[in-house]
């Protein structure tokens, strides 16, 4: 494997993960509340 396979795929990898994170600061979060009971003695 004297073609530079695995050096290519750790590139196409890492540009992923980079636009991924780029994309990911600009997602809002999600913020998720528990439903809590009327009655707060249970």
């Amino acid at each position: 494997m004297a073609d530079n396979f695995l050096e290519k795929r750790r590139q196409d990898y890492e540009a992923r993960k980079a636009a991924w994170l780029r994309n990911k600061k600009r997602m809002p979060k999600v913020k998720r509340e528990l439903e809590r009971p009327a009655d707060e003695s249970l």
